[in-house]
């Protein structure tokens, strides 16, 4: 999903990069998870990142097809979110490392960092 680069966390060659926002391969970068989180939610059909409800309020149904419901019950069964990740989510922000070598189009490739990496 496209999203934001917020900042420059992290880069193994050189803490002047990481001061000046520069983006090289393999940085780690603090990125906005909101696209994510919305995929997540119309993937699973579950709300990533928010506190748990209080007793006195009642989240609100979306009416679904009985075809979309099964699919989602599939999905849920295989679904599996490291708590490292939802903790992430919880801030709005998630860590990814940069996969590409940025240039001078404006765009970078990446992955969401999850687990000891």
């Amino acid at each position: 999903a496209k999203t934001r680069i917020l900042t420059v966390l992290y880069n193994a060659s050189n803490n002047e990069l990481v001061r000046t926002n520069t983006l090289v391969k393999n940085c780690i970068v603090q990125i906005d998870a909101t696209p994510f989180r919305q995929w997540y939610k119309q993937h699973y059909g579950v709300e990533v990142g928010k506190k748990k409800a209080k007793e006195g309020e009642v989240e609100e149904e979306t009416k679904q097809s009985k075809s979309v419901q099964n699919r989602l019950a599939a999905r849920n069964k295989t679904r599996v979110l490291d708590p490292a990740l939802a903790e992430q989510f919880i801030t709005g922000r998630l860590l990814a490392c940069i996969s590409s070598r940025p240039g001078q189009c404006g765009r970078a490739d990446g992955y969401i960092l999850e687990g000891p990496e």
